[in-house]
């Protein structure tokens, strides 16, 4: 409480004594619950300071979940990594037949899933590259034979990129997808494959796969489904400040509509295995101004996600106090998307070490389901 008083105090004095009006413009509608613009948003970026933005940030936290700070206990499946699509970024696919490629059959996802039927674990998140030979059907009867396995888990499944191809390849509307989707168990939507909506950046990053517009549709569609998702953003390579700002606001406009999303998740660049790997990565400072500002500018999503797996543990800490109030899972070393871009810790975090991360910052560790419905707080 002491700390909070601090930043409050804070945060009063420099709308007082800021030197830069237009900033001390911006602090006052973040106070009042009033939504900033497009042009503020670039302000932030590229006038901020940082131990500012994370007091405002850390404020709009507080109005948004007090000290909760949340996890789940989940673990990873994918598929395979063979894709037909060829991103610069990715350190990932494969081709078929390539070293290094794999393709589980559904004895390989049985014995995986079986593996934690009896544990605290309540959501399977399923994602992986787009296989050219598999449509909606394949991946629907996989999800009930993992509730067959598991009827309670909660499968959150499939980029809108996997999603487009395969309700494609099912030679059905997306209407039409989802529902058959809803059908077979799919629970929500992890929010992947959205990158940077503009379309020059996509044309040099990722010209072959799904469009902004379409990744938009994809969700649209899925929320009036009944199936909520999160949001993502790809940061960290050749994109500018003005792409992520109207990345961001195409989704705060979507939000408004359908009220869909759960949860946005800014995504970083990692270097390795890649075709941009001699742009290199952005600071842990950008890291942390990017999720303060995208805590400030999207006002009416009320998570915001370091996926810990791909900033790591202390990176993850540090951006407690940057207006993030969820850091995933316990993941149980079951992802290999970020270890193949250059990631070195190890993929699992246990329940205590969770706890002592969250509680080390000031917070209070919440475990939740995966639409954010509390399991229990961890207070002591």
């Amino acid at each position: 409480m002491f700390v909070y008083l601090c930043k409050k105090i804070f945060l009063m004095e420099s709308f007082l004594h800021h030197k830069n009006k237009a900033l001390q413009v911006i602090a006052d509608k973040i106070y009042n619950h009033r939504r900033i613009s497009e042009e503020e948003a670039l302000l932030l970026y590229t006038q901020a300071d940082t131990a500012w933005l994370g007091v405002l940030a850390s404020h709009a936290k507080q109005q948004a979940s007090q000290k909760l700070v949340f996890f789940n206990r989940n673990f990873h499946l994918e598929p395979t990594n063979i894709c037909l699509y060829q991103c610069k970024f990715c350190s990932y696919k494969r081709k078929i037949g390539e070293e290094g490629s794999w393709e589980y059959t559904y004895d390989d996802i049985a014995r995986i899933v079986e593996a934690y039927k009896n544990t605290s674990v309540t959501e399977i998140h399923i994602v992986g590259g787009v296989h050219p030979q598999r449509d909606l059907h394949y991946y629907g009867n996989m999800i009930k034979l993992i509730k067959s396995i598991m009827p309670a888990i909660h499968v959150k499944a499939f980029t809108a990129i996997e999603l487009d191809f395969m309700i494609k390849q099912a030679k059905m509307s997306l209407s039409e997808g989802f529902h058959a989707l809803k059908e077979y168990g799919l629970d929500s939507i992890p929010g992947g494959g959205a990158e940077i909506f503009d379309a020059e950046v996509r044309k040099i990053l990722c010209p072959e796969k799904s469009t902004g517009e379409k990744w938009l549709e994809i969700h649209r569609e899925a929320h009036r489904a009944g199936i909520p998702s999160n949001a993502t953003m790809l940061y960290g390579h050749i994109e500018k400040w003005e792409h992520r700002i109207a990345h961001m606001s195409r989704i705060r406009q979507l939000q408004d509509e359908t009220k869909g999303f759960n949860a946005f998740i800014p995504l970083k660049y990692r270097k390795e295995n890649n075709h941009l790997s001699h742009i290199g990565e952005v600071s842990v400072v950008e890291d942390i101004r990017n999720y303060a500002i995208s805590r400030l500018f999207l006002d009416n999503i009320p998570h915001i996600k370091a996926y810990w797996p791909m900033i790591g543990r202390d990176t993850t800490k540090i951006s407690l106090s940057f207006g993030v109030d969820d850091i995933d899972g316990t993941i149980d070393d079951t992802t290999k998307i970020y270890t193949m871009a250059g990631f070195k810790e190890k993929n699992t975090m246990t329940l205590d070490e969770m706890l002592k991360l969250i509680k080390s910052a000031g917070y209070t560790p919440t475990e939740r389901d995966s639409v954010y419905n509390v399991i229990q707080t961890f207070e002591n």
